[in-house]
């Protein structure tokens, strides 16, 4: 039961950046990549520091100790944003959403290989590549529209 929770719990989590991408990206050709950036993290920061009120600061005053990639992660999600402000209008909702995965999932297993960031080693496997492939010719399949 606890790995179905775990399971859905990530698909709760896909559906949200596929309807965030969507979303930042139309903000972002209204109001400009940055300034979407800005609103998003904002919106994010107080939706953060309610939760983390609501959960007792949970460790927070272990912010310091942190490394100072952890520190600059934040970065990448301006990155992501202004990003999608500039693919939106230009490939559509679906195709930006095909290559956020695309990024993700190779990124993902390049981690996996290496046990960057402390997390558990996962070789890279026949099935992996066999299935980064079937996401490629699924991306290209996409974009023939």
């Amino acid at each position: 039961m606890e790995q179905l929770l775990v399971i859905l719990a990530g698909l709760i989590g896909g559906i949200s950046v596929g309807l965030q991408a969507p979303i930042s990206g139309a903000m972002g050709q209204r109001v400009g990549g940055t300034a979407a950036s800005f609103i998003v993290h904002f919106s994010g920061l107080l939706l953060s520091g309610l939760l983390l009120f609501l959960r007792g600061g949970e460790k927070i005053r272990e912010w310091h100790t942190l490394p100072w990639y952890m520190l600059g992660a934040g970065v990448f999600g301006v990155i992501l944003y202004v990003t999608m402000s500039i693919t939106l209008p230009r490939l559509g909702g679906t195709m930006v959403i095909t290559l956020i995965i695309i990024g993700q999932l190779t990124m993902g297993i390049l981690v996996d290989h290496f046990g960057w960031f402390g997390v558990p080693v996962h070789p890279v496997s026949l099935g992996r590549l066999a299935g980064l492939l079937l996401l490629l010719l699924g991306g290209f399949l996409i974009a023939r529209q």
